[in-house]
């Protein structure tokens, strides 16, 4: 059994990931539009029929923007808290709204996807991990601190996307105000270079086959610096580095060691049941 990731976008600007078996996808969050998010799949052989639902980590603009768009052209249940969805005021139709909870999975056949809490200035933040029941990739994005709850799902990984936000020496000598280099730095703010790679070399699996360095700022980081740092510490891990203008190659991920990239795959087609309403 193998599980197909790709960052369709990921930064300030916008991020949403796909993660899918040959029948059945998810997308975690939504933060471009309907239309970039269908032309970025299509570019990847990737069909929305596969989606079976998108999920919602925080009400961040960045990370809800196409969710009504998408959710109304599709019929796609979104999966968002409570709490989330009555501070992301999204025009999302009621009656394709859903509840999670955190550590309880939610399955769609084969495929399932468990809630974690985590540290981020938003009202009930949660990051995700979706898994075939041998493959797990895990999101690990918008982070102020790798706390238990993300280093318990992140050792588990056989693929991450995983924040590397700034570089702590660009963000102290850049233009932003103090109060705005102290959110990004805090506890609720984003993982800097050193915290993500710190991360990873401490309690990444011995089968971590993929890692996508996610979520980069514009203004405080750059690709190259990031992609530099993690290669000196990959061992078998193949580092990738996510991009805030396109989509990054589709990638598939197996329970062993192995790993490639592809560049075309259409996973099947299965409607989802025994969903629960929040409303």
């Amino acid at each position: 059994m193998s599980l197909f990731i790709a960052s369709l976008n990921s930064g300030s600007n916008g991020n949403c990931y796909y993660i899918g078996n040959e029948k059945e996808a998810v997308l975690i969050d939504g933060g471009i539009s309907c239309r970039e998010t269908e032309n970025r799949m299509k570019r990847l052989g990737l069909s929305m029929s596969a989606v079976k639902a998108i999920f919602v980590s925080h009400e961040h603009t960045d990370h809800i923007t196409g969710v009504p768009g998408i959710s109304k052209k599709y019929e796609l249940p979104v999966y968002i808290t409570k709490d989330t969805y009555k501070n992301s005021r999204m025009p999302v139709n009621k009656k394709l709204v859903f509840s999670f909870q955190a550590d309880q999975p939610v399955k769609f056949n084969e495929l399932s996807v468990i809630a974690f809490t985590k540290s981020h200035d938003a009202c009930d933040p949660h990051s995700f991990m979706v898994t075939d029941t041998r493959v797990n990739i895990g999101i690990f994005t918008d982070i102020g601190y790798p706390c238990k709850q993300v280093i318990r799902y992140f050792k588990k990984c056989h693929a991450a996307f995983l924040e590397a936000n700034y570089c702590e020496d660009m963000l102290e000598s850049g233009s932003y105000p103090r109060y705005l280099k102290n959110r990004i730095s805090g506890r609720k703010g984003h993982l800097s270079n050193v915290q993500a790679l710190k991360l990873f070399v401490s309690h990444r699996s011995s089968q971590l086959s993929h890692l996508i360095l996610s979520h980069l700022s514009e203004n405080n980081n750059s690709p190259e610096l990031v992609d530099k740092l993690f290669r000196k510490e990959s061992g078998a891990t193949k580092i990738i580095v996510a991009s805030r203008f396109g989509e990054t190659a589709l990638y598939q991920v197996e329970a062993t060691s192995g790993r490639r990239s592809i560049s075309m795959r259409k996973p099947g087609v299965e409607k989802h049941k025994d969903q629960l309403s929040l409303f």
